[in-house]
């Protein structure tokens, strides 16, 4: 069974076609001919060229947005980890679906659409628009031994590939990461410290507010995590079983799934980038299709960002997660294109270059 999941996941990341460098250079022909100094709108040229590179065009059109928002809880937190209790998952769960949290009116004004999607959540949820791909109810307590199997971890991932899929094939066309479960701050600390290097003391951030005591506590955490596990930092689906969560499995699924059709992803904050960076260990074509949205107030944020090589477009402070940050960004993908698409060429408006 494992090896038919491996042979999934492997035949989708071969799909992902290389950054076209030739449409990246006709973007920049084309932005340094605007009516304006070359480069001087800063990162806005760059995400213009990124999307260039991604699919090929000039200005293409990425109005149909969605953020897959995975959700998935995680026994870790049995060691006191988290400021909520574990029960706030399946109730945020039900908020997404009902249109009361955060991400929900951020992406009404973006004009994106919310995908909720139950990869392992302990309880049994329902409603009409919950996408349920349950993996497990779950995780085990990390602290204490493997969170997942081998095999779980893998049927996450492809969970998240196959909701990529199904969202391109309606017309998708730019995709955001966003996540729900209470400890899975927890987690993606782990997955920093085994893949980056960097010590727990730097991985760990204050999560949903945790004070001193408990971020002492939730280090420790993260080494006994470590310790228990020994998880192998050049095998990224050994790391994401033994210590990972299964909505970040989910979401390292839907990042390659996305590049497999096409389609860039925003990445939102530590969570996202902790799958982030699975993905790009998984699948290293993917990592042209993946745009930066914030740097988050979670510490190692900016080393998990660099370990995968993106720069954030904005920094704002925030730690919600949810998908926040991603879909604030879809305000300035459209900017950049729309400058692209809509100024003026110094030819065309007869201003003199020089």
């Amino acid at each position: 069974m494992e090896s038919e999941l491996v042979k999934k996941l492997t035949e989708t990341a071969s799909r992902i076609k290389p950054f076209d460098e030739e449409a990246a250079l006709r973007a920049d022909r084309h932005s340094d001919g605007l009516t304006k100094p070359p480069g001087s709108l800063g990162k806005l040229e760059a995400v213009a060229r990124q999307l260039a590179g991604i699919t090929g065009e000039l200005w293409p059109d990425l109005s149909r947005k969605a953020v897959i928002v995975m959700a998935g809880d995680h026994g870790v937190c049995e060691e006191g980890v988290s400021a909520f209790p574990q029960a706030v998952t399946p109730q945020m769960v039900m908020n997404f679906l009902q249109g009361g949290a955060a991400v929900n009116v951020l992406a009404r004004q973006a004009g994106a659409d919310v995908v909720c999607v139950d990869v392992g959540v302990n309880a049994d949820l329902a409603h009409e628009r919950l996408i349920s791909r349950k993996v497990v109810h779950g995780t085990a307590n990390m602290a204490k031994g493997p969170a997942m199997s081998r095999e779980e971890a893998l049927r996450a991932v492809l969970a998240g590939i196959e909701v990529a899929e199904e969202q391109a094939k309606n017309g998708i066309r730019l995709f955001a990461t966003g996540e729900m479960g209470i400890g899975n701050t927890t987690a993606s600390a782990v997955l920093a410290t085994v893949l980056t290097g960097m010590p727990a003391e730097e991985s760990v951030g204050r999560g949903t507010g945790i004070d001193d005591e408990a971020w002492l506590k939730k280090v420790a955490v993260v080494k006994r995590a470590i310790e228990a596990n020994a998880p192998d930092a050049a095998d990224p689906i050994d790391a994401l079983a033994k210590v990972g969560g299964a909505e970040i499995a989910g979401l390292v699924g839907v990042i390659i799934g996305a590049a497999a059709c096409g389609c860039p992803v925003v990445i939102d904050g530590y969570i996202s980038s902790a799958a982030a960076l699975v993905a790009s260990r998984i699948a290293e074509r993917a990592k042209p299709y993946m745009l930066a949205s914030h740097l988050s107030r979670e510490q190692g944020h900016s080393k998990l960002l660099e370990a995968i090589g993106l720069s954030p477009m904005i920094h704002l402070e925030m730690r919600l997660g949810e998908g926040t940050g991603a879909v604030l960004c879809f305000h300035f993908i459209d900017a950049a294109l729309l400058l692209m698409q809509e100024m003026a060429t110094f030819e065309s408006a007869g201003i003199s270059k020089r």
